[in-house]
């Protein structure tokens, strides 16, 4: 059973507590941020660790700064999140504009990077995940039948109760998508900004949406690209990664079709499609060399994120059809008892996903989720509906999930691809129908994860750009077509 945890909880708490005044120390990052130019500067911003308690303990937020260079043109600050929740985003004012961020935007900001709380150099935490248990992933492994359900409950309970074990003093709890929208907001101040604006992707823009909620005065300019349809993912959200496969599977199918002579999956679509059900199926049946039907179909869900993983994934397909060896793509292999190098971003994404919003308790609405996707979605619905560690979550929720607000500014400019594998389109749709009059919808006609400067979309593009740098919010939704 979820317990509620409501001893601490932060019900009342203002949405801004008092302003930090110790000025900023900037200085090198960590050798471990990756592809760092030498211009990102790195700094830490302290923190209430429970902002009911916003005099009592203190953890400190690591921040990055990639500044402006031209000063005539700087217009603020443009915080950063890469998505997860989990995921380190210290790299990503480097990483974005080696990607291409446009000039426009570099001169407009001081990009901000960061770890948020739990992740990486801001205060971590671990749920202690090995590489030998039986839990290797957020989404859940496919369900075949209700016994697989069943067996996957015992999993999710022993995971909630390690987490529950492994508290970190009260940290755990403290991680939701409000304290982290807090966090913004002192680091906002932190760098002596009255406002700030903010570009997010995947699980970032659940925290850019509530960081435009709760601090509508404050928020400048937010961009949300890639959404999963509100403040929080709750078991619905998570579903609709089997909807996401659906839509985004048939470019794959397309294209390996096209390239049947070089990988034999089929001559048509429809013939690539089967292909990935026998595949499934007979792994399903004998695994080999460490990869079963559910990391299979695991595998595959990844590949439709950008087109660049198509080619490695059709190679291996080939040679599981060939050879009957999982080859390069092999499977998980045997564990040591050593930590798992995944263990901090997955007891972030647990701690923040569980303790945001509660989740069905009962395993039966698990095995009613699954049964109906695996019909409705039968590509990978009966994984998304599969159950959680958070049906068992012994931690939080601590406050309820933050709720959108459509009474403030119109600033938020929503982007989103047609076919999108773990954030489809109806995600997109979701926010901007909540936001109402204060957020514009730019949909693409393109496929997979990540719009601006991840994809290639000339419209899309521009439309964002000329938000960031110029103010220019589209005076109604906009459409841009397939790129050539």
């Amino acid at each position: 059973m979820v317990v509620l945890g409501l001893t601490g909880a932060l019900v009342g708490v203002p949405p801004v507590a008092a302003e930090p005044a110790a000025p900023m120390q900037w200085g090198a990052c960590p050798a471990d941020v990756a592809a760092a130019p030498p211009q990102l500067q790195c700094a830490t911003v302290p923190v209430p660790l429970n902002y009911g308690d916003p005099e009592g303990a203190q953890i400190e937020i690591m921040i990055s700064r990639l500044a402006s260079t031209k000063p005539e043109k700087r217009r603020g600050v443009l915080l950063l999140n890469p998505g997860g929740p989990g995921g380190t985003g210290l790299d990503q004012p480097g990483f974005l504009a080696a990607q291409g961020l446009p000039a426009g935007v570099l001169d407009s900001y001081d990009l901000i990077g960061m770890d948020t709380r739990g992740v990486g150099h801001s205060a971590p935490v671990s749920c202690g995940f090995t590489d030998d248990q039986a839990y290797f992933g957020n989404i859940p492994p496919y369900a075949v039948d209700d016994a697989a359900v069943t067996e996957r409950a015992a999993t999710a309970q022993g995971v909630a109760e390690q987490c529950a074990a492994n508290g970190h003093e009260g940290l755990l709890r403290q991680l939701s998508t409000a304290n982290m929208a807090r966090d913004l907001d002192r680091i906002r101040a932190a760098l002596s900004e009255e406002k700030a604006s903010f570009l997010g992707y995947s699980y970032g823009t659940a925290l850019g949406a509530a960081y435009a909620s709760m601090f509508p005065e404050r928020a400048d300019r937010i961009v949300l690209d890639s959404n999963i349809g509100d403040t929080f993912l709750d078991h619905d959200g998570m579903r609709r990664y089997g909807r996401g496969m659906e839509e985004t599977f048939p470019d794959f199918a397309k294209w390996a079709a096209a390239r049947h002579d070089t990988y034999g999956l089929g001559r048509t679509p429809e013939e690539v499609r089967e292909t990935y059900f026998t595949l499934a199926e007979r792994l399903d049946r004998n695994p080999v060399d460490g990869m079963d039907g559910g990391l299979f179909r695991f595998g595959t869900f990844f590949t439709l994120y950008r087109e660049a993983l198509y080619e490695p994934a059709a190679e291996s397909w080939r040679t599981l059809l060939d050879t009957g060896s999982a080859g390069p793509a092999a499977g998980r292999p045997p564990g040591t008892g050593a930590p798992s190098p995944s263990d901090n971003a997955w007891s972030v994404f647990l701690a923040v996903t569980c303790n945001d919003v509660e989740w069905p308790e009962d395993v039966q609405t698990y095995r009613r989720a699954v049964a109906e996707d695996r019909e409705r979605y039968p590509l990978y619905g009966a994984a998304a509906a599969n159950i959680t560690p958070c049906a068992y979550w012994q931690l939080g929720p601590s406050e309820p999930p933050v709720r959108l607000d459509a009474e403030g500014p119109a600033d938020v400019l929503i982007l989103q691809n047609r076919r999108d594998p773990v954030t489809p389109l109806r995600g997109g749709e979701l926010l901007d129908e909540k936001f109402g009059e204060r957020s514009r919808l730019v949909t693409v006609d393109g496929s997979g994860h990540g719009v601006y400067v991840l994809g290639t979309n000339p419209c899309a593009a521009e439309v964002a750009t000329g938000y960031l740098v110029d103010g220019t919010l589209p005076e109604q939704d906009v459409t841009c077509d397939k790129a050539d």
